[in-house]
């Protein structure tokens, strides 16, 4: 089923494809990385005026990685503002995807946790650098297939 911003998309020939409704009924897209920083830019103007949230996350151990946006629309005198989640799925190998930075501020710590975290690295984000780990810290820990330092092997060449 194809939600309203899924059709009004489509009647401007905005390419992307719909992933259905999630459980609260909130429309979700899936954009591609080549795409999204066009389609940020038409969502915000369109409306999408608030980034509630970003995140991450690693769809399967040696498969994609997802940037997932939730944007709502805030306007006055509107009780129930309009949602919609976007994905962008980037491949493991070398996982880039525009960043956002420039049209919803709000994205900065989170684009950097997803950095940090899964190894997403945003194009033209201003200060992409690790925000939880430590600089020197080698590897991503939220992968599926991250193997964690041993720790104890550590302390005890210490």
């Amino acid at each position: 089923m194809q939600g309203r911003l899924s059709a009004w998309l489509v009647k401007h020939g905005i390419i992307h494809r719909s992933l259905g409704f999630d459980y609260q009924g909130i429309e979700t897209l899936q954009i591609k990385p080549e795409d999204w920083h066009s389609i940020a830019v038409i969502l915000y103007v369109y409306g999408y005026n608030y980034l509630r949230s970003q995140c991450a996350y690693d769809v399967a151990p040696g498969g994609r990685l997802a940037s997932v946006y939730h944007l709502t629309r805030i306007e006055y005198g509107v009780d129930q503002p309009e949602e919609v989640c976007i994905k962008v799925f980037a491949p493991r190998r070398n996982p880039r995807i525009p960043s956002v930075f420039w049209v919803w501020k709000s994205v900065d710590f989170q684009e950097r946790e997803s950095y940090d975290m899964l190894g997403i690295s945003y194009d033209n984000h201003p200060r992409l650098k690790r925000i939880l780990m430590p600089e020197s810290w080698i590897g991503w820990p939220l992968r599926k297939d991250y193997i964690a330092p041993n720790f104890y092997e550590i302390q005890d060449a210490h």
